[in-house]
Parts: structure tokens; C-alpha cells; sequence
């Protein structure tokens, strides 16, 4: 018996040294490719689509074997839609000296490269509407160096079809904007070359910050038979307000994504953005587990725009949702 005692203890001794040796953990303790990961994410601003986009992200990482807890660290922090925060921010994950950073709204993904490339750390972004005009990608959507992801491009012309369907006789539309954006720089110009074929006249107000956004929605108000909204994180933070002053006008207000229309925008043809935040993890878990650097993928866009309306709000402008979008609706919000 003692002798049987010796053999197994020298045995367990063996199997131990073998694991220090190695530099492996044992099975239970790790995951079966014995590798695990620190990423940053950093989010522009608090509001609902760039929330989506983060919870989507950890999903499709999850989908590829890279959890959060398990194999996977994740360090998260919110620039509240202020530039120098998301400075410090990014500086603060290459400090850490993470394996990858996700920058979620433009602004964050421009900081994001930044720090990066000089850190050697690969950078993918989500919600960047115009990757070229953020100099994040060429002109052919080849990245400009280690930094890829996503765009969630707004589907203009369906947006310009919908809002004439649900209002046959109004003749300008306002578009609230950040002039710091250059996704909204962009997509208002796409608004402009394309409103005339649909009869509208399109009604620009710039801000710098939120503070601005109150009396700019005033004077916008004044001159428009509705406002379009886009995805700038500044104007969207400030969403409540905008609906709040548009309502005592009886001015509809159309979103770009669902989120907007569940607070009360009247409608919109807009993307998932869990989906988009699903597809930017996988890309993520490719650039993480070596399978792809970041600048051999071309940026990405979701080309599927869906109707998202919200039928109280219309009850209270007093406008009837045609057959038609019911049908063709992928959500509809009854309540606020």
C-alpha cells in the first residue's frame, strides 16, 4: 500500500511540473486553446443604438468562443460625448497595454487609431456612418492601417420615400446636426443631392455642444414641417428635448434606428444595431485569434434597412400609418 501511496504521489508530482514547465493551466482552470484576451471598449456617448452596438459586440464574440469572464477581460468606459474624455479613455486601455480596442461612434474611433497605431494595438469600430470621411478608410474601403469595423450608413433615400409616404404634403424637412461630425456633414449632403426628387427642401442647423441644442431647436422648429434626425451622438443624446418641443408644435420627428422611435420619434427606416454589433465582434474575435489582421478586412455595412413606427405618437400628431408600412414593419411601439 505504501509503495502504491509513493508511485501516485510521484506521478502527481510529475504531472504538476510538467504543467509549470509548459506554462499552461490545466484544463478546468483555462480554456481548451489555453488562450484569454483584454480589450477596451470605448463608447462616444450614452444612448440607446450605441448601447445596442456594445451589447451586439459582446454577443458576436461570444458566438466565436471569446467570453467575457471566461477567456475574455473586458474594460468599458463611456466619454459621455466629450472629446477630451474619450482622449483619456483610449490612453488610459493602451496604458493597460490591451489586445485590441473597440471605438464605438466616430469621434471614439478616430482617438481609437490615433493611440493605436502608435501603441501597435488593432482598433475595430461600430456606428461609424462614413469610414472615408473619417479618414479611417479609402475611397475602395481599404483601411488606412489597423483598424477596421462597421458602418451603420443611413438608408437616405428610404428614409425620403417613407417620410413622403407618411407626410404627402410637407414641403421641408430640418436636420439638426453636430459640426464637429463629419458622418453628418456627409450624410447631410446626401440628404440635400437626393430631397428634391421627392419635393422636400432640405433645412440644416448646426450645433457645437448640447447646451446649443435647445435654442437650436427652437429656431429649427420655426421652418420646417418636420425634422429628420441622423446618428449624431451629440444631437441623439439630447433626443428628449428635441421631442419634447417638437410635440407642443405638433411637429413630427423621424428617427434613424429603433431606439429613437421607442422615445418617441414617429418612425424610421433604420438598422439593428445588436446585428451591427454581432457582425463587428466577429470581426473583432478574427483579429484576436490571428486569423485576420484588422487591415485585411474592408470595412462592413448592413445593407438592410427595416420600418420601425410608433403608433401613439402618431394617434397624437393626428397621422394615419398607410397599410402598407403596417404591413411591412418589423417593430411597431404602442405605448411610450
Amino acid at each position: 500500500m505504501k509503495k502504491n501511496l509513493k508511485i501516485c504521489f510521484l506521478t502527481a508530482m510529475t504531472a504538476f511540473l510538467l504543467s509549470g514547465c509548459s506554462g499552461q493551466q490545466a484544463p478546468s482552470e483555462s480554456p481548451s486553446d489555453g488562450q484569454s484576451y483584454t480589450i477596451g471598449i470605448g463608447q462616444f456617448a450614452a444612448h440607446g443604438s450605441l448601447d445596442n452596438c456594445r451589447e451586439g459586440f459582446l454577443l458576436g464574440l461570444a458566438q466565436e468562443g471569446l467570453v467575457e469572464g471566461e477567456n475574455l477581460t473586458v474594460l468599458y468606459e463611456n466619454a459621455q460625448a466629450d472629446g477630451g474624455i474619450a482622449s483619456q479613455i483610449i490612453t488610459n486601455f493602451a496604458s493597460q497595454k490591451v489586445d485590441l480596442i473597440c471605438g464605438i461612434a466616430t469621434p471614439m474611433a478616430q482617438t481609437a487609431y490615433g493611440v493605436g497605431k502608435k501603441q501597435n494595438i488593432p482598433v475595430i469600430y461600430t456606428a461609424v456612418t462614413d469610414p472615408v470621411a473619417a479618414e479611417l478608410a479609402g475611397s475602395d474601403g481599404v483601411p488606412v492601417g489597423e483598424i477596421t469595423g462597421t458602418s451603420d450608413k443611413l438608408p437616405v433615400i428610404q428614409q425620403l420615400q417613407m417620410i413622403r409616404t407618411l407626410l404627402p404634403d410637407a414641403k421641408t424637412i430640418g436636420i439638426l446636426f453636430t459640426t464637429s461630425e463629419v458622418n453628418s456633414l456627409s450624410t447631410i449632403e446626401e440628404y440635400k443631392a437626393s430631397a428634391s426628387e421627392y419635393g422636400f427642401e432640405i433645412v440644416d442647423m448646426g450645433i457645437s455642444t448640447t447646451a446649443d441644442v435647445p435654442l437650436a431647436a427652437d429656431a429649427l422648429l420655426e421652418k420646417v414641417d418636420c425634422i429628420t434626425n441622423l446618428t449624431d451622438n451629440t444631437v441623439v443624446a439630447s433626443l428628449p428635448v428635441i421631442l419634447d418641443k417638437a410635440a407642443k408644435k405638433n411637429i413630427p420627428v423621424f428617427g434613424s434606428e429603433i431606439e429613437q422611435v421607442k422615445i418617441g420619434c414617429l418612425a424610421a427606416m433604420g438598422l439593428d444595431y445588436v446585428d451591427l454589433g454581432k457582425q463587428t465582434g466577429k470581426m473583432a474575435a478574427a483579429v484576436l485569434k490571428g486569423e485576420k489582421k484588422a487591415s485585411e478586412m474592408n470595412f462592413q455595412i448592413i445593407e438592410e434597412a427595416a420600418f420601425y413606427g410608433n403608433t401613439k405618437v402618431a394617434k397624437d400628431l393626428g397621422i394615419t400609418i398607410p397599410e402598407e408600412l403596417i404591413s411591412s414593419a418589423k417593430e411597431l411601439f404602442t405605448e411610450d
